[in-house]
């Protein structure tokens, strides 16, 4: 017979022996949420970076945004409006509703009670910008004969210059004082006559001046954070029930904080067309108007993130900021935001271009 050897036996491991024991286990979960808390920080914190990041760049936007929509509007501001004559006077824009002391930029210091703009957030200026766009001289065209009763039909030396629709201002010879005018729109022209809605009585040497189809009348103030803009020839930007209408008001640019601006003076007579300071005096005669020919003007944007330290310690600095500086302490917790500054200083061009004005 055969045998077959028999393979020895080996001991087997008691079942204790095998796996990881508790105290292996916890040691691990140790570890384990240590890592964990690590990434999280390290996510946490670039994620805050990121946030800072995106919106410094939004605030960069907005501010440039901002910026160069204020200074189109403010390099623009003055056509047709701009004569020596014109310039400064009260025009009557429709029944109930004054432009007083017309000018190509007005400024409304922070804090200063006017009836033609509601202020805006604290410590913020307001703007009115001024321009027509008429296809004819800015000049104005001259009025050669008396008016007689109804006084709607004006003989001018260049009919050809009006349209039906056009907005146009009638200014006597001699520049009334008071200087109250009032703005029409032409219903005819029948040469050489333009016929407009309502007219006034003029003298031969008068003066026709039109503002053009569409003349801009915007009001520029800060509310609620947002650089807003409101049209006169559409709504009645005086009233203060209209402020918190965003239809009315309509936000332009976000997260604005601040706006300053100050009117660039000729300070010689008689005058040079130099611009010789910056100050936030409203100028109140005609001549003085004609020496303001430029704005310095600052925007500051803020950024959307809040951050949990104080990040700001000192409000921003602008070049005004001796005579006109930048506050931001209406919001208690301003120095939890990063903020950007944009300033500039605007030529009036169709200031500068009128010249120096004999007598100022």
């Amino acid at each position: 017979m055969f045998s077959f050897p028999i393979p020895p036996r080996h001991p087997r491991r008691s079942i204790g022996s095998g796996g990881f024991s508790l105290v292996e286990i916890m040691v691990g979960m140790v570890i384990g949420m240590l890592g964990i808390i690590v990434m999280m920080q390290i996510f946490a914190l670039a994620e805050g970076q990121k946030r800072t990041t995106t919106g410094g760049g939004d605030a960069q936007n907005n501010g440039a945004i901002a910026l160069y929509g204020l200074q189109r509007d403010i390099r623009q501001s003055g056509y047709g409006i701009s004569n020596f004559g014109l310039i400064g006077c009260n025009v009557l824009l429709r029944p109930g509703l004054t432009l007083t002391a017309m000018a190509p930029t007005t400024i409304f210091p922070a804090g200063m009670l006017n009836p033609l703009i509601p202020a805006g957030d604290a410590n913020t200026d307001s703007l009115l910008v001024v321009y027509g766009n008429t296809n004819g001289s800015p000049q104005g065209d001259g009025i050669t004969a008396t008016t007689v009763a109804p006084h709607t039909s004006y003989p001018v030396q260049t009919p050809t210059s009006f349209t039906p629709g056009d907005n146009v201002v009638a200014l006597p010879q001699t520049r009334p004082t008071p200087c109250n005018l009032t703005l029409t729109q032409v219903a005819s022209v029948v040469s050489p006559s333009v016929n407009v809605n309502t007219g006034a009585a003029m003298t031969n040497g008068a003066t026709l001046y039109n503002l053009g189809q569409s003349p801009q009348i915007q009001a520029y103030a800060i509310r609620g954070g947002n650089l807003t803009v409101c049209d006169f020839t559409a709504n009645d930007c005086s009233l203060a029930a209209n402020t918190g209408n965003s239809a009315i008001w309509v936000p332009i640019a976000s997260n604005i904080v601040s706006m300053r601006a100050e009117y660039g003076h000729d300070a010689n007579t008689p005058m040079d067309g130099i611009v010789d300071g910056f100050d936030q005096v409203t100028p109140a005669t005609a001549c003085n108007w004609v020496k303001t020919s430029a704005v310095r003007l600052v925007l500051v944007a803020r950024s959307g993130q809040y951050e949990k330290i104080a990040v700001t310690t000192v409000a921003p600095a602008w070049l005004g900021s001796a005579g006109t500086p930048v506050i931001l302490t209406a919001d208690a917790n301003w120095q939890n935001y990063r903020y950007k500054v944009f300033q500039t200083v605007v030529p009036i061009r169709n200031v500068v271009w009128m010249g120096v004005q004999a007598g100022c």
